[in-house]
C-alpha cells in the first residue's frame, strides 16, 4: 500500500506542488493506478511479441523527387534583414 509520504516523495521527484489537502486523494488515486499495473503484471504475455507501439505503424513519405523551388527573391521579399542574397540573423548570444 502506498503511503502519503510516498505520494509526497513522488511529487517532489516530479517537481509537482501538491496542496496538503490533496495528498490523501492523490494517495488513493495513485494506489488504484498501481493496483491496475499489478493486475497487468499477472497476465501471461509470453506469446505477445515486444512492440514499441500498439498499432502497426509505417512511415508514409512522399517520393523524394526534385521539383522547382521558390525563387530566392520571393523567399527574401518579407525578410526583416537580407545580406548577400541570404537571410540575415543575429549572432548567437546576441539579441
Amino acid at each position: 500500500m502506498i503511503t502519503e509520504d510516498d505520494v509526497r516523495y513522488v511529487a517532489k521527484l516530479a517537481r509537482l506542488h501538491l496542496e496538503e489537502q490533496d495528498v490523501p486523494r492523490m494517495t488513493g488515486e495513485l494506489s488504484k493506478i498501481l493496483d491496475h499495473v499489478a493486475k497487468i503484471g499477472e497476465l501471461d504475455l509470453s506469446a505477445v511479441p515486444p512492440m514499441a507501439h500498439v498499432l502497426d505503424l509505417t512511415n508514409v513519405y512522399r517520393d523524394d523527387e526534385p521539383r522547382p523551388s521558390l525563387p530566392r527573391s520571393d523567399a527574401l521579399r518579407n525578410a526583416p534583414a537580407v545580406s548577400e542574397e541570404s537571410f540575415r540573423v543575429p549572432r548567437m548570444g546576441q539579441t
